[in-house]
């Protein structure tokens, strides 16, 4: 995947004490996305807007907040997570994704 004409925050988001790192992109037609990267552990991470987490390389299992069950993921799949929600990811070796907001 590129990303062609874009805006790149110079300064990256940090979560889960560094573990969990995101740069944003905003495209030529005002899309936003973050690129990023997840070391291993065990995650909850909330969402305000609707999110894809588009997994590029590496593998993850997830929990959405109204399941009880966790789901594996990989290269080329795709999370799908709604606005004010919540989700559990683990990690067991890096994981490199973007993020896609909204619907």
């Amino acid at each position: 995947m590129d990303f062609d004409n874009v805006s790149v925050h110079r300064r990256a988001e940090t979560l889960h004490e560094g573990r969990v790192s995101r740069r944003s992109v905003i495209t030529a037609d005002g899309e936003m996305k973050s690129l990023g990267l997840m070391l291993a552990g065990t995650y909850r991470l909330s969402t305000q807007d609707a999110e894809t987490l588009e997994i590029t390389a590496g593998r993850c299992r997830v929990k959405l907040a109204e399941q009880q069950t966790w789901s594996e993921y990989g290269p080329g799949e795709r999370v799908r997570v709604p606005a004010h929600s919540h989700f559990e990811i683990e990690v067991d070796e890096l994981l490199d994704f973007v993020c896609h907001y909204g619907d």
